[in-house]
């Protein structure tokens, strides 16, 4: 997921030229162009981030309901919607690009919608700890490691607690940093060469990906049909 991020973040910037899943930068950009006058483009970075916080909205409304129904597959039902979109902008983003939205063409407004759902995906999986587009966090996290682990406690302190790195959770941040560079490394190569069809593979990875949740519950649900039938 985090590989995906960084080819739809670095990849996308080549395609509508904003990086659509930092945030940071939207609302700090939005500062200053309202601060200079410039209210049409803050406003077109307003746009967004609500088309960003709509898209998280929407992925974490579909993992609540599918926790209702008790099933297993929203985080996939959740991925496999978010390919269709992302199949919708391979498809249709050269012509989408030419249409302006509310301030801001459609195609950066998609995208961030996108952006939102694959953030939201991967938090929600992971509890919270982590966020497949929040490298700021992710570097965060690895520099707070990286101090346990170089760290050294020349004395005894019994009432005091060791200061010990979480290995495992170093790796964890460690590759996702790797994959979301090298996410984007193939992400700039694929828009640059490919343009918006780039995104059809990608598309058909994160498919594969929701499919398997996804495809548990069906099979689940077919099982226990079949034995409501035959009790009957």
């Amino acid at each position: 997921m985090a590989f995906i991020a960084g080819a739809l973040n670095a990849g996308g910037f080549l395609a509508v030229h904003r990086y659509t899943s930092h945030m940071s930068g939207i609302i700090s950009g939005m500062a200053d162009e309202f601060a200079l006058g410039e209210v049409t483009l803050g406003l077109s970075l307003l746009v967004m981030l609500l088309c960003f916080i709509a898209g998280a909205m929407h992925s974490s409304w579909l993992i609540l309901w599918a926790r209702r129904q008790r099933l297993r597959g929203g985080y996939g039902v959740s991925m496999m919607e978010e390919a269709g979109l992302l199949l919708l902008f391979g498809l249709l983003g050269a012509g989408l690009s030419l249409h302006k939205g509310f301030f801001t063409p459609l195609t950066v407004m998609l995208l961030c919608f996108i952006m939102g759902m694959h953030n939201t995906i991967v938090t929600k999986l992971s509890g919270g700890l982590l966020r497949s587009t929040h490298m700021t966090g992710i570097a965060t996290d690895i520099g707070i490691e990286l101090a346990k682990l170089s760290y050294y406690g020349r004395e005894s302190m019994p009432k005091v607690k060791d200061v010990r790195a979480n290995r495992a959770k170093l790796r964890t941040y460690l590759l996702i940093l790797l994959s979301f560079f090298g996410g984007g490394v193939v992400g700039a190569l694929g828009f640059k060469h490919m343009g918006y069809s780039f995104t059809l593979p990608l598309a058909l990875l994160l498919f594969l990906l929701g499919l398997r949740p996804v495809w548990y519950d069906v099979r689940l649900r077919f099982r226990l049909w079949r034995i409501q039938l035959e009790s009957h």
